[in-house]
């Protein structure tokens, strides 16, 4: 069966199907990106183990021995903060490689056509891999602390599935003008390191100042998935309800309106890449 390609107007809705007919392209790339990152390296893939542990014990040094902030009710500090580091370092990892699979990719984009939405999107599978090997070493700290998440751990999948709708909403937008502007591909690696500050990664939002506290919510919508995230894990207090529906609407607004600027933007690529 022949496939007619025509350029498309205005703006044009995700096309489901072909996306599954490609599916095995998505996880080749997805593959081939795990396969590269740990390439010619002495540890491997055992990187993606020792990136959040240091990332965790400078968190802890910083915060805790330095700053004296202490977990909301008690617990080991580190482990709050590993939980908090994992999320925000698939958070992070999604963003930056969907925001420079275009770029990344001007060989494949300028010459071969698939659905240019394969490449982010396996950028965000690729991201998944690293997280859930780091995940396992997270299950094996909660078993040596002694902590048993409790019933609450249902909802991890919700804070996941949101931080992914976050991340890659975003990163399509910066996908889709960085083909356009390069300096979106200079902005973002100043300003992602930022956010992790400007996010509850080492300390929770009930630490704010109570007449902050609301409008941190509002600007940064990450900080309710964080803490519920750390919540199903740990068993610290969660994020107020009106606040997860919040983060909800701007994640799923973000996830579609991302899409709807790739793919408006999608028939330019070729051309400006």
């Amino acid at each position: 069966m022949a496939t007619v390609l025509r350029p498309t107007r205005g703006w044009v809705a995700i096309d489901i199907a072909e996306l599954f007919r490609f599916r095995d392209l998505l996880f080749a790339f997805a593959n081939r990106d795990v396969k590269l990152r740990y390439r010619q390296t002495l540890l491997g893939i055992i990187w993606v183990v020792l990136q959040p542990l240091f990332g965790a014990g400078l968190l802890y040094f910083a915060f805790r021995l330095v700053a004296g902030i202490k977990p909301p009710q008690g617990g080991s500090f580190f482990l709050f903060t590993f939980a908090g580091l994992l999320l925000w370092n698939f958070f992070s990892a999604t963003l930056n490689r969907a925001s420079a699979s275009m770029t990344g990719n001007a060989y494949l984009v300028s010459k071969i056509y698939f659905p240019r939405l394969i490449l982010p999107l396996s950028g965000t599978v690729s991201a998944f891999i690293d997280f859930a090997v780091a995940f396992g070493l997270l299950i094996v700290l909660l078993a040596s602390y002694g902590v048993a998440p409790g019933v609450q751990v249902v909802t991890l999948p919700l804070w996941i599935l949101l931080a992914t709708c976050l991340a890659l909403g975003l990163g399509l937008i910066a996908a889709a003008l960085t083909v356009e502007y390069r300096d979106v591909q200079h902005i973002l690696p100043v300003i992602v390191p930022f956010l992790l500050y400007a996010s509850p990664v080492a300390y929770d939002v009930s630490q704010i100042a109570p007449v902050y506290q609301n409008t941190f919510y509002l600007i940064n919508p990450l900080a309710a998935v964080l803490i519920g995230f750390r919540w199903a894990l740990l068993g610290t207090p969660p994020p107020p309800l009106p606040f997860i529906l919040w983060s909800s609407f701007i994640a799923l607004g973000l996830l579609m309106l991302g899409a709807a600027a790739f793919r408006r933007t999608e028939r330019k690529f070729s051309d400006a890449i």
